[in-house]
C-alpha cells in the first residue's frame, strides 16, 4: 500500500504507534541489561529522578541512580489548563524517553521538532498512563518496566533490554479526533461520492463525477470547526486514495488507525502540502491531484499509479500540533 508520501524526500512516519515498532512493542529481543533478582526490596522509579524546564522545550532529565520500577509510575510535573483527555482519546504530545538503566537518553521528538501522534489503540500501559486524565499542556513523568512498555523483547532499536527500566516524558500537546466535526457543505459537482460501508469510508464512486482536471481542486464536505492548519504543523488525518475511475483505493487508514506527517514541509506528495495547509482542523475535504502534484512522470509502480494518472482523496483533518 503506498502512502501519500513525496517520491522527493520520502515520508517521515514516526508516530509511537509507527516507526517500525520502534516505540510500540517490539518482538525482537534485546540482551538484559538491567538486573532482575526477583525483588523489588532496590527498585527505584521516578522519586530517582529530576524533571526540569517547561513543557514545549526538551526536559533536562536527572538520574540519581538506576529506574528499575516495579509497577506503571505516573506524575504531573506541570499541570496544563487545557482539555481534559479521558481513556480512549488520541493525542498530539513530545515525548522524551531514558534507559533507566544506562541513565541515558533513549528518543526524543524534540530532535526533530516534531510531535508524535498517540494512538490509544495501539499503546501500552505506560503511555496510557500519561494521557488518561491528564489536561492539554501537561508534563507527566512516568516511570516503567521494558516489559510492561514493549513487552518481554523490550526494544533493541532505542537500546532497551528486556530487563531494564524506562523513564518517560510526555508533554501533552492536544486531542485528536475520532471524526470530521463542524458545519456540513455540498461538495462540488466535479468531486466523486464517498462510498461506506456501516459508516465507514471504504472507496470512491466516480460515475457521476467530471472528467480530471489538469488543476488541483479541493472540495469541502465537512467545514471543521478548528484552528487553521499552518505550514510546518504535524497533522494527524484518516484518508483514503484512489486513482480516478479505479475500482478500488490504492490506499485508506480508515479500516485502521489515524496517520500523521509534517505539512507543508515537502514529506508529502505536493498536492497536499498546497491543499491542506489552510484547512481547518475538523474538517472533511476532497482532493483531485493532478499527476505533477501527485507522483509525477515516474508514477508509483507499488501501488499501480501511472504517470499519467489523477489522484483522488477524501481527507478528515483529525488534529494539528
Amino acid at each position: 500500500m503506498s502512502r501519500p508520501r513525496s517520491t522527493r524526500t520520502g515520508a517521515r512516519r514516526t508516530r509511537l504507534v509507527a516507526l517500525g515498532g520502534v516505540l510500540l512493542l517490539s518482538t525482537a529481543g534485546l540482551a538484559a541489561c538491567g538486573e532482575d533478582d526477583g525483588s523489588d526490596a532496590s527498585a527505584a522509579g521516578l522519586e530517582a529522578v529530576s524533571v526540569e524546564g517547561d513543557p514545549g522545550k526538551e526536559p533536562k532529565v536527572t538520574f540519581e541512580e538506576q529506574v528499575s520500577p516495579g509497577d506503571v509510575e505516573a506524575e504531573v510535573i506541570t499541570e496544563g489548563d487545557g482539555e481534559e483527555l479521558a481513556e480512549g482519546d488520541n493525542a498530539f504530545a513530545h515525548i522524551w524517553m531514558g534507559n533507566g538503566f544506562t541513565q541515558e537518553k533513549a528518543f526524543s521528538t524534540y530532535d526533530a521538532q516534531s510531535p508524535e501522534l498517540l494512538s490509544w489503540a495501539d499503546l501500552g500501559e505506560p503511555f496510557q498512563e500519561a494521557i488518561a486524565g491528564h489536561t492539554v499542556g501537561s508534563r507527566v513523568a512516568v516511570a516503567a518496566s521494558a516489559e510492561d512498555t514493549y513487552g518481554e523483547g523490550g526494544n533493541p532499536q532505542l537500546g532497551i533490554g528486556n530487563k531494564d527500566g524506562i523513564v518517560i516524558v510526555v508533554d501533552l500537546l492536544g486531542k485528536v479526533g475520532t471524526e470530521p466535526t463542524g458545519e456540513e457543505r455540498e461538495p462540488a459537482k466535479w468531486a466523486p461520492t464517498l462510498v461506506e460501508d456501516g459508516g465507514t469510508i471504504t472507496g470512491l464512486d466516480f460515475s457521476e463525477a467530471n472528467k480530471p482536471s489538469k488543476n488541483l481542486l479541493d472540495t469541502t464536505l465537512v467545514k471543521g470547526e478548528g484552528p487553521v492548519v499552518e505550514k510546518g504543523q504535524t497533522i494527524a488525518v484518516d484518508y483514503l486514495g484512489q486513482v480516478y475511475d479505479a475500482k478500488k483505493p490504492f490506499d485508506e487508514s480508515y479500516s485502521k488507525q489515524p496517520t500523521s506527517f509534517p505539512i507543508g514541509t515537502g514529506s508529502v506528495v505536493k498536492g497536499w502540502d498546497q491543499a491542506l495547509v489552510g484547512q481547518t482542523v475538523g474538517s472533511r475535504v476532497i482532493l483531485s491531484i493532478p499527476p505533477e502534484l501527485g507522483y509525477g512522470e515516474a508514477g508509483n509502480e507499488q501501488a499501480g499509479i501511472k504517470g499519467t494518472d489523477t489522484l483522488y482523496f477524501v481527507v478528515d483533518i483529525l488534529g494539528a500540533a
